[in-house]
């Protein structure tokens, strides 16, 4: 009997679909896209590998046409789709409805090529009733969305395949650069310029210590004599100095205000001023993709990717609605559903009398779902999945359903107070001010309070109180203190504070934030200090570059104007030829893409950043060397720590580090071998080095690098050494490492303690744990560290533990594991993994089962792209083709050339170059 197929992205959601689904129904997942550019030259048919453009994988010279394959780790998946068609009377594509789920629904309708009826099947939260109402009202692909996420896909290969190379080439290979991507590190790198330029300024003022009725506060000093003190943002940034403008203010350094504390001993203090003023604070609305990955940056410390993970996953099991939207708006069903348990929870004083309606401020809104908020039309309360969801998964739903909840509740109402002391004593006067904020109704802060990238702004929403007061009243001032303050630099970029700023400035998508972070994190452009984004030296080169040679494609409104481009295409309004035309061959003042990669680049330029000079007047720069940054002042040169931000790189550090590169200092001799013993800082830090370095032999054509002499011994500096205080016995004892703790009474393998880059562990044969402090590494016993190793490794953050440890593997004897994945419970012996079969009993399985599921996985699994064994060659005619022929036709060359054979009919009209309304397969 012919049932409907039913195509979603994800294993997990199908598995969710399918339980409220009949038997009529079979739910399949596409496990993400089916097709797309190739991403390497196996990839890339044989029919266009001579072809110029087939590196891009995009037909720049005829309307831009995609080359779309077939990867070979989703050819499985696209059979056995194909085999479900067979017995299938309808074909429902149920992918998300956002512009990459309508282009996966397209791709999965071309290469499929369906002969029964293919439906369009869309919702925005997997439930029951939604997903019968979408059954009810399917639609058909839209055709616009697909365009626009093509458009889009076209836009960031060309970027990020011409513009790459050229940054491999001129500064270091393995960097890249994107169309957002570039942008958002340009904005960390110019915020850290600003943190380098920066001046800080220092002043002083005092707080006094008030006492009105046995009750005490605290007052600030905001003028002397009619004067108001200056404040952080009446110094210039750049220079430390009060602006010209502002010389009119009292700028108190510590002897003028330890003056002013001893004249006001003796003055007679008075309440000035008492003011009072109602304010209302208004709910945030419901989560959109981009408030949703600020604020658990913010209360929970996630990243992004962690986030839209999390999210994800909820998602796909049916608690809350689809988690990439910029919408901010709520149905019916939801707001019934949020105000019935407002009701029921907080009582009918915190439920308003209508629902609250809002509108996106996001610019480039798109995609019209609704906001991010529980699923269905009763909410689940977060106290009742705690068995249900992980400890991530209930700390997320838990933020939703909040503020869910507060956006549908009353105003906060409440005052605020100012109060303003005076003091005069002789013939001075000084004023002092006190703030203070009173609660009347709570209103919507009983669900949810939001979080701040500024914790003042986030200690200024708590409640503070002030004693009652009224004008003219004596009070008696029971302490001054002077109180020194400095300006302090524009604070860098957290990932909720990038998001924003791509949000405010209409630069990308929300849901494409994760992937941008996680990439330039990953490409070492930025690492995190805490939750603060830093920039490393080759953002500054990749961007001085970017900036130089390719200025409009890192310009933040440019980028802007694209995306304006992409979702006008989206709307139906705007053409996508034209505009890539435009993009990459230019149009009027502006330059395309393919004139600016042209360009001649110097790369000792381009790997160059002007620090300043010393006081020799010599100049001391910063190069991206083949190891890392480093310091060059003439023909000095030093490693830059690896620890060493950008902004802390001061004159006055560099000419520290390029002294101490070439003097190391010397703490002795080893009295074991008479080597000298040095001190030296290098790129990770300070190290400690036993002996000299050999002399680089002089290059021979044939000579290995085993041939060298043996570099010295070195090692860093355990945590909490400093350099100043390291003594000769201090440098020996790490230069003995690595110790031997013991042997293993099984296997006779040494035990070894050292100290490595991620620092104190414990080593035996492949066996390796973490040690809980460096003086283990001299105290651990022998038991101690049999002890240590017998227990399973721990798991660094980010890391899932594993459920179960099930036994060591017959074949190997290596640990197996079972673990819990993104799409399900699966087992692993570090090589192979390998998915639990659907339906089956995590707590139920066994050793022997675990084995088998992996020895058919592994049997199973295919062979990688350009790994394993090659594939047999193909049987040929008599008449064999020149070997230098046969290289050239398997490789992209770079400029056109004549075909290496005569290509077949059936070759030449190659099927994977599409035009639109064409049917491509595979």
């Amino acid at each position: 009997m012919a049932k409907s197929l039913v195509i979603v992205e994800s294993p997990t959601k199908a598995r969710t679909l399918a339980r409220f689904l009949s038997d009529d129904y079979v739910v399949e997942s596409s496990i993400g896209h089916i097709r797309d550019l190739p991403e390497s030259a196996t990839e890339i048919p044989e029919a266009v590998k001579g072809q110029p453009w087939a590196r891009l994988g995009i037909d720049v010279e005829h309307d831009f046409k995609p080359l779309y394959v077939i990867p070979e780790d989703k050819r499985k998946q696209v059979t056995k789709l194909k085999a479900l068609l067979k017995n299938a009377d309808t074909v429902y594509l149920a992918t998300d409805e956002d512009r990459e789920g309508e282009s996966i629904s397209w791709h999965l309708r071309e290469v499929l090529d369906p002969k029964v009826p293919v439906k369009r099947m869309v919702f925005h939260e997997i439930t029951r009733e939604a997903i019968h109402e979408a059954l009810k009202a399917p639609r058909d692909i839209d055709e616009r969305l697909v365009t626009a996420q093509e458009t889009r896909r076209v836009l960031d290969r060309l970027y990020g395949y011409e513009v790459s190379p050229v940054l491999w080439r001129k500064i270091a290979p393995k960097l890249s650069a994107g169309r957002v991507q570039s942008v958002a590190v340009r904005l960390i790198v110019n915020r850290e310029r600003e943190r380098m330029a920066f001046r800080a300024a220092r002043f002083w003022d005092l707080t006094g210590t008030f006492s009105a009725a046995a009750a005490d506060f605290q007052a600030e000093l905001i003028s002397v004599d009619g004067k108001r003190l200056v404040s952080g943002k009446d110094f210039d940034p750049g220079t430390g100095k009060p602006l010209a403008e502002k010389g009119h203010l009292a700028h108190l350094d510590e002897a003028a205000v330890r003056a002013l504390q001893g004249q006001l001993g003796a003055a007679r203090w008075t309440v000035a001023k008492v003011e009072r003023r109602p304010f209302t604070q208004t709910p945030p609305a419901p989560f959109t993709t981009s408030t949703l990955q600020q604020e658990a940056n913010r209360k929970f410390s996630w990243g992004t990717r962690d986030t839209m993970r999390t999210a994800q996953a909820l998602y796909e099991r049916g608690y809350i609605t689809y988690m990439r939207t910029d919408a901010t708006t709520l149905s019916e069903q939801a707001l019934g559903a949020a105000r019935r348990q407002i009701v029921q929870r907080y009582g009918q004083d915190y439920l308003p009398p209508e629902p609250r309606l809002y509108r996106s401020t996001v610019k480039n809104a798109q995609e019209a779902h609704e906001a991010i908020r529980p699923a269905g039309d009763d909410f689940r309360l977060p106290e009742d999945l705690r068995g249900e969801l992980d400890e991530r998964e209930l700390r997320l739903y838990d933020m939703i359903w909040k503020r869910t909840m507060a956006s549908q509740m009353p105003n906060a109402r409440g005052q605020r107070i100012l109060v303003q002391v005076e003091g005069r004593a002789g013939g001075t006067a000084a004023l002092f001010q006190a703030s203070g904020k009173t609660i009347e109704f709570p209103g919507f802060l009983r669900a949810y309070v939001e979080g701040s990238d500024d914790p003042d702004a986030e200690l200024e929403d708590q409640e503070r109180l002030l004693p009652p007061l009224a004008e003219g009243q004596t009070l008696s001032c029971r302490a001054l203190a002077p109180l020194e303050h400095t300006t302090q630099p524009p604070a860098r970029f957290s990932e909720a504070a990038l998001i924003k700023e791509l949000e405010k400035e209409g630069i990308g998508r929300p849901s494409t934030y994760a992937s941008i972070i996680d990439t330039i994190i990953r490409r070492e452009y930025v690492s995190k200090k805490g939750s603060a984004l830093v920039p490393s030296f080759t953002a500054f080169a990749v961007v001085k570059l970017l900036e130089q040679y390719f200025g409009h494609l890192v310009d933040v409104a440019f980028t802007a104007r694209m995306e304006d481009a992409l979702d006008s295409i989206s709307r139906g309004e705007g053409e996508s030829l034209p505009y890539l035309k435009e993009f990459y061959f230019g149009s009027g003042a502006l330059p395309g893409l393919h004139k600016l990669i042209q360009a001649e680049i110097d790369p000792r330029e381009a790997c160059t950043l002007r620090l300043g000079e010393d006081f020799q007047k010599r100049e001391i720069t910063v190069r991206i060397g083949q190891y890392g940054p480093y310091l060059e002042r003439n023909s000095e040169r030093a490693s830059i720590p690896a620890n060493l931000t950008p902004d802390e790189l001061t004159g006055e550090r560099a000419e520290g580090l390029l002294l101490r590169g070439n003097t190391p200092d010397v703490l002795g001799t080893d009295p074991a071998g008479g080597k000298t013993v040095y001190l030296k800082a290098g790129r990770f830090g300070p190290y400690v080095q036993l002996g000299e370095a050999p002399e680089p032999a002089p290059k021979e054509k044939g000579r290995k690098k085993k041939d060298d002499a043996p570099r010295p011994k070195m090692k860093s500096l355990l945590p909490g050494q400093t350099p100043e205080t390291l003594t000769l016995a201090d440098a020996l004892r790490l230069l003995s490492l690595p110790r031997t703790v013991g042997t293993d009474p099984a296997t006779g393998e040494p035990i070894l303690a050292d100290l490595g880059r991620f620092g104190p562990y414990l080593r035996m044969g492949k066996e390796s744990r973490s040690l809980p402090s460096a003086d283990a590494i001299f105290t651990l016993t022998e038991a101690e560290a049999l002890a240590l190793l017998a227990t399973p490794k721990s798991y660094r953050r980010g890391q899932t533990a594993p459920l179960r440890e099930l036994g060591k593997h017959p074949d190997g004897g290596a640990t197996i594991l079972l673990m819990k994945g993104r799409f399900g419970p699966y087992v692993t012996d570090g090589e192979t993994n390998a998915s639990l079969p659907r339906g089956a009993d995590p707590t139920a399985l066994t050793l022997e089962q675990a084995v088998t599921l992996l020895r058919e996985r592994a049997a199973a699994a295919p062979r990688k792209p350009g790994r394993g064994r090659a594939k047999p060659a193909k049987k040929t005619a008599a008449k064999k083709t020149p070997p230098k022929k046969a290289a050239a036709a398997t490789a992209v060359p770079k400029k056109p050339g004549k075909a290496a054979t005569k290509k077949s009919p059936k070759a030449a009209k190659s099927p994977t170059v599409r035009k639109r309304g064409e049917r491509v397969a595979g």
